[in-house]
């Protein structure tokens, strides 16, 4: 058993059983199944349960991290599934190329970014992670290691891009980079003073520009109710490209026994950051780490929570509905006095992801977390849940920690053809506790 194990949200934290991938082959090899079987971990940055196993055995992918091939002319790199995205960075840069579609964390694993076909602020151009997938090998329970592409073994690689780690062990990957002419982004903050307002720019600011995000103060009532900022961003055209390679001295050193993340800190901090960020509305500069990974530079700031930890809830919401739905969603935090430290809205495009589990779609997605304070907590994750289905919408598995397997099937109408594809030696929490609750064999 071995600790280190938990997932970001830090909700359920226990020791858990993990081997290395050399072990795990050699109990592929042998054809000794271990009880409740495997699920691979990358860097445990999924806030929920989709990264667990705890009736079987993880098997831990970090340091299998090695550079296979990268061609600066195309930006196709290979590279073991265990490799940082932060580290791909620091090699494809200096050649000008970055990845095409970046989580708000440069800490995950390639695997761990196709697994769970992650998604960044430019869904509306570049589509999911998934979409700039070549190919992969996949390591199946009985030993085969499986080549597959859109156009080989092309099942199990749809139902492995954002296939949360359940169909095999993924060694290794052939993605395509994102030509650019820096990795500076030239930034422009848009105040709003209302949802309405964010809604009337969010389109044309999506045409416009590569990048387009809005951050939302979920304190605001009355006459401020709604407002934010959208923040959109092209790469500049200054030629930088130093990768960050020093980490972040700034960081939460020890686990606050509660939160520090309540309603007075929270709506100062709401308060000033609204303030500090309509101030530049003129284009400037921004670097890469600032733009992409803004909490990246507080290293384990997840420990903000305190103890009990944080639940995040991601939803999709259709286009046509959003501008209705998102200001109820927002409605019913304040209204149960929960108080959400990141408060964000995008519009996905209509690019089709390769996964059949992929999260995005057409439409705006909301994510709004909160420190967990137990039933009261639990039962808006629940009503979130019921108002994002009844919008035809879906909530993000790898975001989540407590879903109902009714809520995840209406979300998701193809999970059969991941379960069709999936290693019967491979299982997570999320798994049994959602597409497999209630099933027969």
């Amino acid at each position: 058993m071995s600790p280190g194990y938990d997932s970001f949200g830090l909700i359920d934290r226990r020791q858990r059983a993990a081997i290395s991938l050399g072990a795990a082959r050699e109990i592929f090899k042998d054809g000794h199944p271990r009880q409740g079987g495997f699920l691979p971990f990358g860097n445990g940055k999924s806030y929920g349960d989709t990264c667990h196993n705890d009736r079987g055995t993880l098997v831990d992918m970090r340091g299998h991290d090695k550079l296979i091939s990268f061609d600066p002319q195309t930006g196709v790199l290979a590279a073991e599934a265990g490799l940082l995205l932060s580290d791909l960075i620091a090699i494809a840069a200096p050649h000008g190329f970055f990845p095409a579609v970046t989580p708000g964390t440069r800490f995950v694993t390639l695997g761990g970014a196709i697994a769970n076909d992650v998604h960044g602020k430019n869904h509306h151009r570049r589509g999911t992670f998934g979409c700039h997938v070549e190919q992969f090998d996949l390591l199946k329970s009985d030993g085969e290691v499986v080549t597959c592409s859109a156009s080989m073994n092309s099942k199990l690689f749809a139902a492995t891009v954002g296939g949360l780690g359940l169909t095999g062990i993924i060694l290794l990957a052939r993605i395509r980079l994102m030509k650019v002419n820096s990795l500076d982004v030239e930034e422009r903050v848009t105040p709003f003073s209302s949802l309405a307002e964010y809604f009337q720019m969010a389109q044309r600011a999506d045409e416009d520009n590569e990048y387009a995000v809005g951050w939302i103060d979920q304190l605001s009532s009355g006459r401020n109710a709604g407002r934010g900022i959208l923040i959109t961003g092209n790469h500049a055209d200054n030629g930088n490209f130093t990768a960050a390679t020093k980490k972040s001295r700034l960081g939460v050193p020890f686990e606050l026994p509660v939160s520090a993340l309540n309603y007075p800190s929270l709506k100062l901090f709401n308060a000033a950051y609204f303030l500090l960020k309509s101030r530049r509305q003129a284009p400037h500069l921004s670097s890469y780490q600032t733009f992409f990974y803004p909490l990246d530079q507080v290293s384990n700031w997840n420990r903000l929570y305190g103890r009990a930890g944080l639940y995040q809830h991601q939803s999709l919401i259709p286009e046509e509905l959003a501008p209705s739905v998102v200001p109820q969603m927002l409605h019913a935090t304040r209204q149960a006095g929960q108080h959400s430290f990141l408060t964000v809205l995008k519009r996905f495009g209509s690019m089709a992801s390769p996964g059949v589990l992929s999260f995005p779609q057409a439409g705006y997605t909301l994510t709004v977390d909160f420190p967990n304070r137990g039933t009261r907590t639990l039962a808006l994750l629940e009503r979130l849940d019921r108002m994002t289905i009844d919008a035809g919408g879906r909530v993000n598995p790898y975001k989540d920690q407590r879903m109902s397997p009714a809520i995840f099937k209406s979300g998701f109408s193809r999970w059969k053809e991941l379960e069709y594809e999936r290693d019967p030696a491979f299982s997570s929490n999320f798994w049994a506790r959602t597409a497999l609750a209630g099933e027969t064999a």
